[in-house]
C-alpha cells in the first residue's frame, strides 16, 4: 500500500505548514488566544481562502471533494501550531453531522456558509452526567406540532461561544439511558431560550456550557430521523476521534522536535546534555512512540468514512487507546527533559503537554477505549 502523499495533498500540506509557520508563532497564539473569541478571525479568513473549510464536502454541495486523508493532513499542521480557531468543532464535527444526516436542502443552506467561513458550528452532546456515554441524555425534545421544545444543559461544548448553530443531541422517547429515542436537532445560537457561557479550557481553547430552555425548533431543523439519531452521533464521533488522532501525531512531533532541539543546547558538566546515553534512550523512546501512534492514525483515517459501524469502532478505540498512551510517554518525556523550566508558562512544551492531554480525554481516555475495544474481542472481530 502506497502511503505516500499525493502532488496535491503534498501542495495543501507545503501551504499550509508555511502559514503556520509565518503567523502562528508562541507569541502569535498568546495574541490570538487573548483575542476576544480566543482565537485569530485573521487565520480562520485565511483558512477559507485556502479552501480548508469546504475540504471534506461534496463538490455538489459546495465543497471540494477531499476525503478524510486530507482531513488528517490539516490536523496535524493545526496540531503541530496548537492552533486555537474552532477548524475541529465547525468543519469535522458540524461537517459530519451535515455530511452524514442532512437531507439535500439543509445541506445546499447551511455547507457553502461552512465553506466559505461565515457559518460556524459547535456539537452539543456532552452533559455534566454521561461521561463518554453517547446514549446518557437527558437533555429533552418535547413535540410541538411540526417541531419539537428542547430543555436540558450541555457541558463542555467546544468552541460553543463562538458557534452560530448548535447541533444538540435530545431525547425524543425512552429513559435517560436508552440507546432509542434520541434525535440531533440543529438550533441556531442565537434563538429563544438558548444561553450560552464561555470559558477558557486548560489548554488554551475555548468551550461553553449551553442551556436550551423551552427552545423552539422546526421540523425543518430535525437532522435525519428524531427517534433514531444516536448512530449517527456515534459515525460523528468516529470521525472527529480519527481527526483528533491526527492532530495528536501533529503535537507529539512538536513535543519531540522542542525536546531535541533543547537537547543539544543546555549544557551541564560544561557538555550539552544530548551527548548522555540515557537522554538520548528517552529521546527515542518519544520517537517510537510517535511512529507507532502514526501507524495506528492513518488505519483511523482509512476507517473514517467506513459504513462499516462495528469495524469503524474498532478502529477508533484501538487508535484512542494507541495515542493516549503515546501521548503520555512522548509528553512525561518532554516534561523530564526539560526539567522545571517545561512546566512554566513562557516555554512552549509545556503547552503541547496541556493539549496532549486534553486530547487523550476528548471523546474517552485511552483507557476507556481499551476496555470497549476489549469488550468488542480486539481490533480484528473473531
Amino acid at each position: 500500500m502506497d502511503f505516500d502523499l499525493s502532488e496535491e495533498q503534498s501542495i495543501l500540506k507545503d501551504s499550509l505548514d508555511r502559514l503556520l509557520a509565518d503567523k502562528y508563532g508562541f507569541e502569535d497564539r498568546k495574541r490570538h488566544m487573548a483575542a476576544p473569541e480566543g482565537w485569530s478571525a485573521q487565520m480562520w479568513s485565511q483558512y477559507a481562502e485556502m479552501g480548508l473549510m469546504a475540504l471534506p464536502f461534496a463538490e455538489a454541495d459546495g465543497g471540494i471533494g477531499g476525503t478524510p486523508v486530507e482531513t488528517a493532513i490539516v490536523m496535524e499542521s493545526l496540531g503541530k501550531a496548537l492552533a486555537l480557531e474552532p477548524y475541529f468543532s465547525t468543519v469535522v464535527l458540524g461537517g459530519s453531522f451535515l455530511r452524514f444526516g442532512a437531507d439535500d436542502d439543509q445541506r445546499a443552506e447551511y455547507v457553502p456558509a461552512v465553506a466559505e467561513g461565515s457559518l460556524k458550528l459547535a456539537v452539543a452532546q456532552l452533559e455534566r452526567n454521561s461521561r463518554y456515554d453517547l446514549h446518557h441524555v437527558e437533555t429533552t425534545a418535547t413535540k410541538n406540532g411540526d417541531g419539537f421544545v428542547l430543555d436540558g444543559q450541555k457541558s463542555v461544548v467546544l468552541n460553543g461561544d463562538s458557534a452560530g448553530k448548535f447541533f444538540v443531541t435530545a431525547r425524543t422517547a425512552g429513559g435517560t439511558r436508552d440507546e432509542g429515542g434520541i434525535g440531533v436537532f440543529m438550533v441556531d445560537a442565537a434563538a429563544d431560550g438558548v444561553s450560552v457561557r464561555g470559558y477558557r479550557t486548560q489548554d488554551g481553547a475555548r468551550a461553553a456550557e449551553v442551556t436550551f430552555d423551552k427552545v423552539k425548533v422546526g421540523s425543518d431543523d430535525v437532522i435525519g430521523d428524531p427517534e433514531d439519531g444516536l448512530a449517527l452521533a456515534r459515525r460523528v464521533v468516529d470521525a472527529g476521534i480519527a481527526a483528533l488522532t491526527s492532530e495528536a501525531i501533529g503535537v507529539m512531533s512538536a513535543m519531540h522536535a522542542l525536546t531535541v532541539d533543547y537537547l543539544k543546547v543546555r549544557k551541564q558538566f560544561g557538555v550539552p546534555i544530548g551527548q548522555f546515553q540515557v537522554l538520548q534512550h528517552s529521546a527515542v523512546d518519544m520517537f517510537v512512540a510517535i511512529e507507532q501512534a502514526r501507524s495506528i492514525s492513518l488505519y483511523a483515517t482509512m476507517m473514517a468514512d467506513s459504513d462499516d459501524a462495528d469495524e469503524r469502532a474498532r478502529a477508533m478505540h484501538a487508535a484512542k487507546a494507541e495515542i493516549g498512551r503515546g501521548g503520555r510517554i512522548v509528553g512525561e518525556n518532554a516534561i523530564q527533559l526539560h526539567g522545571g523550566v517545561g512546566m512554566t508558562m513562557e516555554l512552549a512544551v509545556g503547552h503541547y503537554f496541556k493539549r496532549m492531554t486534553m486530547l487523550d480525554m476528548a471523546f474517552g481516555d485511552a483507557d476507556h477505549h481499551l476496555r470497549a475495544l476489549a469488550a468488542k474481542g480486539g481490533l480484528m472481530a473473531a
